[in-house]
């Protein structure tokens, strides 16, 4: 019965940051490090895969019809969301409402100290101003978010 070699000479191994290499040359060029004192095992890691560019959707984009679920379950829940959407604009419009009224057209009622303290009015002016924008922009998005909904009552089938 012949002896099988399986041990194989390992050449020496440069480490030259995340890299490994077994040109001398190249190693001392790059001022790689020699890896002395046990195995090193190297596996190649595989290239990803180049994928067909496909246009992203923008989150403002509606999704074809065609694409929605007409089931009673998926009718249930977008007139659930509906509700929900339907009761949060209302807040948001009684927010708003209460904004303009405090903003006053930017004149509102000077408060005990703004009467000597211009720049606290001011101050105060300012975070009325950014509150007003606020709730304004929370009007407008929840208008959007429920434009999106499909109509209620209405089969999202064709």
């Amino acid at each position: 019965m012949g002896t099988l070699s399986i041990a194989h000479a390992q050449e020496r191994i440069y480490r030259c940051g995340n890299e490994y290499t077994n040109n001398a040359e190249a190693a001392k060029a790059r001022g790689c490090k020699l890896m002395e004192g046990g195995n090193l095992t190297v596996v190649q890691g595989t290239q990803p895969q180049q994928q067909a560019a496909a246009a992203p959707r923008s989150a403002s984009e509606p999704r074809p019809t065609a694409s929605r679920i007409d089931s009673p379950a998926q009718r249930a829940r977008d007139s659930d969301a509906r509700a929900i959407l339907e009761s949060e604009l209302r807040k948001a419009e009684e927010r708003l409402t209460a904004a303009r009224q405090a903003y006053a057209n930017g004149e509102p009622e000077k408060q005990g100290i703004e009467g000597r303290n211009h720049q606290r009015y001011l101050d105060r002016v300012a975070e009325l101003k950014a509150s007003l924008d606020r709730a304004e922009s929370d009007v407008n998005s929840i208008r959007r978010e429920l434009s999106r909904l499909p109509a209620a009552g209405v089969s999202t089938a064709q």
